[in-house]
């Protein structure tokens, strides 16, 4: 049985739905943007940056490195701190998102599966290749 395969078949069984308990929002420092998303997410007041290797700075100076890494879709939506994203509120107890009806596609699917972190500190950072995504919200890559 594949990993794919395998982690669908257990997490769809604990995926639940959101209690607003705000620990993706939290958790995650960076979401993939789908083209157009950045614009508005930088309008709203977000931070965007795009995710360039070192090595492509020294070999393509900087200005190339970001293009490619634009062109190449490698988009996010950064939370700067510990305190998550910039968009995550709380009010009476409970979070919410201000742009909940036109938040980036990535935030759309996330699917929750933690009712409070304590579930988070059993896989911490690596739950999201459960998801078939790597630590940059982009697909896994199989061949390696």
């Amino acid at each position: 049985m594949t990993v794919n395969a395998l982690s669908s078949i257990h997490l769809n069984t604990i995926f639940s739905e959101c209690r607003q308990c705000g620990a993706c929002c939290k958790q995650y420092r960076r979401i993939l943007l789908q083209p157009g998303e950045a614009e508005y997410i930088e309008k709203m007041g977000g931070h965007v940056g795009v995710d360039v290797e070192l090595r492509e700075i020294r070999e393509k100076g900087m200005a190339k490195a970001i293009e490619d890494a634009k062109s190449e879709g490698k988009i996010y939506m950064i939370h700067p701190d510990d305190k998550g994203c910039v968009f995550l509120q709380k009010r009476n107890g409970k979070y919410y998102c201000k742009l909940y009806n036109y938040r980036p596609q990535t935030c759309r699917g996330f699917k929750c599966n933690f009712a409070d972190t304590t579930a988070l500190s059993l896989i911490s950072d690596g739950a999201i290749h459960l998801l078939g995504q790597d630590n940059y919200g982009l697909p896994l890559n199989r061949e390696k």
